[in-house]
Parts: C-alpha cells; sequence; structure tokens
C-alpha cells in the first residue's frame, strides 16, 4: 500500500497552529468552566484519487432521518465517551464509526483551538489529519443512522474564488458557504475550512459580497453550528 506524504502547505499550517489565538478561528470561545459537552471533529485531508497531489478534504452530509441538522454538512466527529484519552481519540473512534476511516492509516498533525457551539452548548475540538494511506471504497456511510453520505471535494475546487460565496441565516449570521456536489457546506463546517485555507496561505482574495439565504431546506432543519 502506497504511503502519501502531506503537502508542504498542511505541515506548515499545522506547526503554525500552536501560535495562533482561538479567535482567530472563532469568536465563540469556551466559557469559564466549559460548555455542555466536550466533543471533537476530524478536519481529515487525503490525497486525490485520481491525482494523488490534487489534495481533498473529507466532509459527510448527516443523515436526513436525524432530530436535529439533519442533511447538513459536518465533519465527521461527535460526543467524547468514556475511555477516550483525548480530543484525537474521539475523532478517531467516531470517524471509525460514521464513515469506516481506518484510524493505522491517519496521522494527526495538530489540534486547532477549542471552539464553543451555542447552540448545542458543545466545545468542540478540530483535529487537523492526512490520511496517509487512503483506501479506495474505504470511506461511505456506514453509521446510516447519521451519515447520508460521504463527499471528497478538492482543495482546489475550495480555493477558486468563482465557486465561493456567503450565506445568511434569519438570525443575522453570515459565513462562508460552498455547494459540493449539491450539498451546502455551511455554519462550522465551512468557517473551520475557510479558516484553514486562509491561514494555510492557499486562499486567494473572492468576492464576500456574493451573498446567498440559506435554503428553506436548510431553514427546516435547524441550524448546524
Amino acid at each position: 500500500m502506497t504511503a502519501y506524504q502531506p503537502p508542504a502547505w498542511l505541515t506548515g499550517f499545522a506547526e503554525r497552529v500552536p501560535g495562533i489565538p482561538g479567535e482567530t478561528f472563532s469568536r465563540f470561545l469556551p466559557p469559564p468552566g466549559g460548555g455542555r459537552r466536550s466533543s471533537a471533529v476530524l478536519v481529515l485531508f487525503a490525497p486525490g484519487w485520481e491525482e494523488p497531489e490534487d489534495t481533498t478534504v473529507v466532509i459527510t452530509e448527516r443523515a436526513h432521518s436525524m432530530r436535529s441538522h439533519a442533511g447538513q454538512p459536518a465533519f465527521p466527529g461527535g460526543g467524547t465517551e468514556e475511555g477516550d484519552l483525548d480530543a484525537e481519540a474521539t475523532a478517531l473512534r467516531e470517524a471509525w464509526e460514521e464513515i469506516g476511516l481506518d484510524p493505522g492509516g491517519v496521522d494527526v498533525l495538530t489540534e486547532l483551538p477549542t471552539l464553543h457551539i451555542p447552540v448545542s452548548g458543545y466545545d468542540v475540538t478540530p483535529v487537523l489529519a492526512w490520511w496517509r494511506e487512503p483506501e479506495p471504497g474505504q470511506l461511505y456511510a456506514k453509521d446510516r443512522r447519521e451519515v447520508e453520505r460521504v463527499v471528497q471535494p478538492s482543495v482546489a475546487s475550495l480555493i477558486d474564488p468563482s465557486r465561493r460565496f456567503q450565506v445568511h441565516h434569519p438570525s443575522g449570521f453570515v459565513g462562508p458557504a460552498w455547494d459540493v456536489e449539491g450539498l451546502l457546506v455551511w455554519g462550522f463546517t465551512a468557517g473551520i475550512l475557510d479558516r484553514v485555507l486562509d491561514l494555510a496561505g492557499l486562499a486567494p482574495g473572492w468576492d464576500r459580497s456574493a451573498l446567498r439565504d440559506l435554503p428553506e431546506a436548510q431553514l427546516r432543519r435547524g441550524p448546524r453550528p
């Protein structure tokens, strides 16, 4: 099995993360004493299937049958459980349970600052990782109760200014978004991606006045942090 090395921009960014304040990623930081529950998500970058040098990122579409945030974008992840040693353990366990990711082929590069999600009261630690030994067909909606499908857009498509826009929620929230294979990537997931790509020095300027209202279907499903 071929083991691929992460791109220099990703390792360089990971090395700089300890010096980046949490406020750079979000204005919502954990309150004194912490939030209602700790959780972690896996921000997993990987080689492209056809062209390994075309780096991709793994995103899930949440199951449409879920009681909250149905059909919305998310990184693999979830709440900390008894036995999880740290955020890395939580993120990797959840990725295995949700999409079948073998943690043995993953290199964790760093943890981003823990952020707070006011809607849920969760404190979320994004775990930045590289999938060095990708296996075709391994990632799928393993837990259909939580995952509808897995998408893996290329970084090149995400930084293309012509494919970027912002969305507006009736609450007043405005944030970056992408359309990935018919999945509207917005909210917490899009915010983390936007910050990572920008802080890694990859994202050229784009028209942030390109504003769209959130589709009615997304509003009915409730806000995804």
